[in-house]
């Protein structure tokens, strides 16, 4: 079921007013039949998976304290602590390579052995990707990690944690929460609240314009530029992939945002995922601001147990690249999307290494770096490096990408912007202008958000008669001006495929 769909309007007031009409003991019951509805609407079958990563994780978790009860040495303890976590991850990221890498590894060992002129003939499967499947998983596994690491206890009660695997309005595409925040806020069932509906609400309405409004009518010219890139000019590649770097981020926060208004309506607090990402000065900020929880979720459960920054300098740069190629392969099984996350990883590398020669320029040439031209230039710099990194990841292929960088290379014909031609790439001029009016609208929201002014929290203090017709246009500004119809209907997010 997607959140910009007919049947998710029907269903969120549904479950919220079920929610606060049923007894106490029965809220959380009904919260994971309505997210086990909410996931089986895909592909009932694969509900099988969460029930299998639910029970591994569980009994993992119960396992774990039952032997730090036990009367074994501390030697011995761990040593058996680390066998059953070992087994969790094992089970449960096994799974996660059957459905999403197991194909990929398959045909990459056909090319490998292809150059060394050894044929190999080894079956793909046709199997149909889980949706959602990395975000759940790693939210279960980071469960078992943290109950193996004594930052929790293990959760005694199966229901309370089969919710908390399935939890509806993060379940697909995140936030990954941690055990420590959301198991702790289904402890107890929420009472109403009003300003928790209102909250919710306008985190909502801002979600749909992200989604429906800007990222829906982005993606028209981006699909048609990157659908047919051989026969567009390298400089309507660049308007396209500049495009796509607002597309994934209005798509993925907007999903975010409603996410975290449909867990706000049912007092439940999920962790906001984006923090104005563009705004940032450097690629490290940037990442620092970016899908938040899975970046946290692999310096806690990846980067730190490497080692981190404990291990001199070569062995810190050598960890942080692991991570952005295991990030990049988390994404998609494909080597663009490794090259994506390798680059990341490179621009990380090649900023720390030349930090001091750049601090040394500008001592040198005595530039302010607290004037506003000089923040202006470090966030273009920051948005031109993503940017570029983002044609990987939209690419269909590695190769397509390195076509298509060839073809930005190529560009000459700066005059073609203005000819009018542009419009002719999937958007009309109401709707190419409309979409700029619209991102305009963005900035002025992030920027805001980067001086700590919660948009929300200013109408929420507004009078009565405000608050209404805010919300009032607010949902005529959506129905009026988001991508409808047979072509954009309930459009999937972008994240929907990780």
């Amino acid at each position: 079921m997607l959140f910009n769909s007919i049947d998710f309007i029907i269903f969120l007031p549904i479950v919220v007013l079920g929610y606060y009409i049923l007894p106490k003991k029965l809220k959380n019951l009904w919260l994971l039949v309505a997210s086990y509805y909410f996931y089986m609407c895909w592909n009932a079958l694969y509900a099988v998976l969460i029930i299998s990563s639910t029970i591994i994780t569980y009994v993992s978790g119960i396992g774990i304290e039952k032997i730090k009860q036990t009367n074994m040495s501390d030697a011995k303890k761990r040593s058996a602590k680390k066998v059953v976590v070992a087994l969790s991850l094992l089970i449960n990221l096994g799974i996660l390579f059957f459905f999403k890498y197991y194909n990929f590894t398959v045909e990459a060992l056909v090319k490998a052995f292809g150059i060394l002129k050894i044929r190999l003939t080894v079956p793909t499967i046709d199997v149909l990707l889980p949706v959602g499947i990395s975000f759940y998983t790693f939210q279960a596994l980071s469960y078992t990690i943290d109950v193996y690491r004594d930052e929790i206890s293990a959760e005694k009660s199966i229901l309370k944690y089969a919710l908390f695997v399935s939890f509806f309005p993060q379940l697909v595409a995140g936030p990954i929460e941690r055990s420590k925040n959301l198991l702790n806020q289904l402890s107890e069932p929420k009472k109403f609240s009003f300003e928790n509906v209102r909250e919710g609400l306008l985190l909502m309405l801002w979600g749909f314009f992200l989604k429906i409004v800007i990222a829906d009518r982005i993606a028209v010219f981006v699909d048609t530029v990157y659908g047919n890139y051989i026969a567009f000019p390298g400089v309507y590649l660049v308007v396209a992939t500049v495009l796509f770097a607002i597309q994934i981020y209005c798509d993925f926060y907007g999903y975010s945002i409603i996410a975290m208004g449909s867990a706000k309506m049912l007092g439940i607090t999920l962790m906001d995922n984006f923090n104005t990402p563009y705004l940032s000065f450097s690629i490290s900020e940037f990442w620092r601001r970016w899908h938040i929880s899975l970046t946290s979720w692999f310096k806690d459960y990846l980067y730190i147990p490497l080692g981190g920054s404990r291990r001199g300098r070569i062995r810190k740069y050598l960890n942080k690249m692991v991570v952005f190629l295991v990030s990049g392969l988390w994404h998609g099984a494909s080597f663009s999307f490794v090259a994506w996350g390798g680059l990341n990883g490179l621009y990380q590398v090649i900023g720390e290494v030349t930090k001091p020669l750049r601090d040394r320029i500008v001592r040198k040439c005595r530039i302010n770096r607290e004037t506003l031209a000089h923040k202006l230039l470090q966030v273009s710099v920051t948005f031109f490096l993503i940017s570029f990194s983002w044609i990987f990841f939209r690419a269909q292929s590695f190769m397509e990408a390195i076509r298509i960088i060839k073809s930005i290379g190529g560009t000459s014909n700066i005059g073609k912007l203005f000819d009018g031609s542009i419009y002719a790439c999937g958007l009309d001029v109401e709707n190419f202008w409309l979409a700029i009016v619209a991102i305009l609208i963005l900035c002025f929201a992030d920027a805001c958000k980067r001086k700590g002014i919660v948009m929300r929290k200013v109408i929420s203090n507004q009078d009565l008669w405000f608050r209404c017709l805010f919300i009032v246009i607010a949902i005529c500004i959506i129905l009026l001006f988001g991508k409808w119809g047979p072509a954009f209907d309930k459009a999937s997010f972008i994240y929907f495929q990780f």
